[in-house]
């Protein structure tokens, strides 16, 4: 049981009525690390989640990859976000639903499926962004802050994408440690606007493309960092954290970000038809074939720690922006959905290798220091 004097922080540039951000600010705290220094450390021991990257600050021409990546993409986001909201309704009832998006890549998207149902159904759903940290499960002070607001809550947990389903194995096994403790009893279904590694049954497409979320880091998702768990300096009792980067606001996309895919929702009805009549007649099972990418991966190129293979898009990106990547796969078919991909490994020196046999565009692999 959570003590009663529990509030989150204020935190994010996004608006009040969009999301709360159920965390505390740690800005006070110095954790961020070089990109070699945090790898080091990670393969040494230290739990990712114990620092923080130093934010990317990206140049002008990957700042109008993203714009124009946006653009391009905005009908095809909001289809997407309709489908999965689309999803929801039907599958828990509107009137005690509460969002929960999985910090940070999973809060645009629950900001924009709030606003769908806003939009369709004239309905305010509360909207809530947690922490979720892998080997280190769900904030459950904050599920606790959630059923203490929302008695009736019907929790629908949301992220961005799938990779190789870590975190939906990750929150499948904290719902599991959660409802063996508490009475409320929580649904571990994950909901994605995109599942390439066929691991959820709530998406908007299993397509593998971009996200134009993915391109940034906290400066599309309301300025908050990734999250931290570091018990030197949080008590057991208190929410996990993340940083609060108030001084990058000039640089904020998040609200546009937001704004342009909403804009789309009146003009893509027919396409959110059609795109459920496709859904019913197909099957949504997780097959996990995802995983069995990965596994090929790695024993293609010989590594030992599954860790180190990050597949999708989403996950490509991220190993570029944070990590010390060693070589980055691409599937040539996908080409033209991979210029910031190709742009970043550029920028960074990094190889880069064509590789059909993986049901991803393209996969990023970590260098074993």
């Amino acid at each position: 049981m959570i003590s009663r004097s529990v509030k989150p922080d204020k935190m994010g540039s996004y608006k009040e009525e969009d999301v709360v951000f159920l965390l505390q600010d740690i800005g006070k705290y110095v954790l961020e690390r070089n990109t070699e220094e945090r790898e080091q450390l990670i393969q040494a021991g230290t739990h990712y989640s114990e620092m923080l990257p130093v934010e990317y600050q990206p140049n002008e021409e990957y700042v109008a990859l993203f714009h124009d990546t946006l653009h391009l993409y905005s009908k095809r986001l909001a289809v997407a976000v309709g489908l999965v909201a689309e999803q929801i309704k039907e599958k828990k009832s509107l009137e005690h639903l509460v969002i929960v998006s999985l910090a940070r890549a999973g809060t645009p998207i629950g900001v924009l499926i709030k606003r769908y149902l806003s939009f369709k159904y004239s309905v305010d759903v509360p909207h809530y962004s947690i922490s979720i940290i892998r080997g280190r499960g769900i904030d459950e002070v904050a599920i606790d802050y959630i059923y203490r607001h929302h008695p009736q809550a019907a929790i629908q947990f949301v992220d961005g994408w799938t990779g190789k389903g870590a975190i939906t194995s990750e929150l499948d096994e904290a719902c599991q440690s959660y409802n063996s403790t508490h009475i409320n009893q929580l649904d571990s279904t994950l909901a994605v606007l995109a599942d390439p590694g066929h691991c959820v049954e709530i998406f908007g497409t299993r397509d593998d493309f971009l996200i134009p979320s993915a391109c940034l880091n906290s400066t599309v998702s309301g300025l908050v960092s990734r999250t931290v768990l570091n018990r030197r300096f949080m008590k057991p009792g208190e929410l996990h954290g993340a940083k609060y980067y108030k001084e990058l606001a000039e640089a904020d996309v998040s609200n546009l970000y937001v704004d342009t895919i909403e804009q789309e929702f009146p003009h893509i009805q027919e396409d959110i038809d059609q795109g459920l009549s496709e859904l019913k007649n197909s099957d949504p099972t997780p097959t996990w074939k995802g995983l069995a990418s990965v596994e090929w991966i790695q024993e293609t190129f010989k590594i030992s720690n599954r860790h180190f293979v990050k597949p999708g898009v989403g996950e490509t990106t991220r190993v570029l922006l944070r990590r010390m990547p060693w070589k980055i796969l691409i599937n040539p078919h996908f080409t033209n959905d991979l210029t910031h991909i190709l742009m970043l490994a550029k920028e960074r020196h990094v190889p880069v290798e064509a590789f059909t046999e993986m049901t991803y565009s393209c996969c990023g692999l970590i260098k074993e220091l």
